[in-house]
């Protein structure tokens, strides 16, 4: 039987950090002898190899044009291999999970991204675990058919669908939540995969799309926010779409000046979309009438999504070229699996 060949990118981050034994800080860690310095790859019987990145980067730096560097990377080894798993930092990884999640269209291998709190060369690291266990997840197959042929995030003890994902912690291990979705598989003594949840290839060629337009913004309402402060987020130059976090399930001040604020700004063009802050539930516009305000006006309900999915989402379709309508309307279509409606 051909073995399960998988295909390791790092992009920077704390997984791939160790200590300099001579000045006793932390470097890069040297892939290419990877099998000396964790020899139980060796007991996992696949073919792995390793892509590093040229210019490897702190994932708070993580910008578009790396999204589309790991894009086309896969791209161009799609065939090759069986899975791939993305080392990357955990501060930015939903929202790379997320993109990577649209621009994978008629994805039908697993691309797991994973990362650790501590690096893999510090004694107690988190980062062995995530990464042994990850790969075994892009390797793994049921009856010849990979058994979560998505983008998704492993940490800890659970793999979540990538752009269902948000990351909650910044201390404990188990540093991602999916408010909204359930795992696809939970990892203990054995990986249990949770199929029914998990997506299914559409036997459809890999389309991979490389355009995103970066003129959105978020916007998180607070209590006391003020006139002059929502204006000038709104008259952003270039502006073309904004995130708005709202409160509970979609509402927001009812105070005259901030409706007028957000009508104008859709009248003249800008495409107004409603999360919430909350880290689980729904925007439900209409529900109270702090919220049926924003509906009158022509704000549109992004459901359960996440704010890194919501970002990721509106960047890929204003940067494919779609039409404002068909911006407006695919943001409230589940693409990928990214809400439910």
């Amino acid at each position: 039987m051909k073995k399960s060949s998988i295909l390791v990118l790092y992009t920077g981050g704390t997984i791939g950090m160790m200590k300099d034994p001579k000045t006793g800080s932390l470097v890069p860690f040297d892939f290419g002898n990877i099998y000396d310095n964790m020899p139980i790859l060796r007991n996992l019987d696949y073919v792995i190899d390793f892509y590093s990145f040229e210019n490897l980067i702190d994932s708070s730096n993580m910008t578009p044009e790396v999204w589309i560097e790991i894009a086309e990377k896969i791209e161009e080894n799609y065939e090759k291999y069986d899975g791939f798993v993305v080392l990357h930092g955990s501060d930015t990884m939903a929202y790379s999970a997320s993109a990577l999640s649209f621009m994978l269209e008629n994805l039908s291998k697993p691309v797991v991204f994973t990362g650790s709190q501590l690096p893999m060369g510090m004694v107690r690291s988190d980062g062995r675990e995530n990464f042994v266990t990850s790969i075994e997840i892009a390797a793994s197959k049921t009856d010849g058919e990979p058994c979560a042929p998505e983008v998704c995030i492993f940490f800890e003890d659970q793999l979540l669908r990538g752009n269902r994902a948000t990351k909650f912690n910044a201390e404990n291990f188990n540093a991602f939540s999916s408010g909204n979705y359930p795992t696809l598989a939970d990892v203990g003594i054995k990986i249990k995969y949770n199929r029914e949840y998990i997506a299914r290839p559409t036997g459809k060629k890999l389309i991979v799309h490389k355009n995103f337009d970066r003129n959105v913004g978020i916007l998180k309402l607070f209590p006391g926010i003020t006139h002059e402060y929502v204006q000038h987020a709104l008259a952003t130059p270039g502006l073309k779409g904004i995130i708005m976090e709202t409160f509970g399930s979609g509402n927001a001040p009812t105070t005259e000046w901030f409706l007028n604020d957000l009508s104008e700004a859709i009248k003249r063009g800008l495409i107004i979309y409603n999360v919430t802050q909350c880290k689980s539930g729904s925007v439900e516009m209409g529900r109270y009438e702090t919220s049926l305000n924003l509906d009158k006006i022509g704000v549109i309900s992004g459901y359960d999504i996440t704010t890194e999915s919501a970002l990721a989402k509106m960047m890929y379709l204003l940067g494919e070229g779609f039409s404002r309508s068909d911006v407006k309307k695919y943001l409230q279509e589940s693409l990928r699996g990214e809400m439910t409606v």
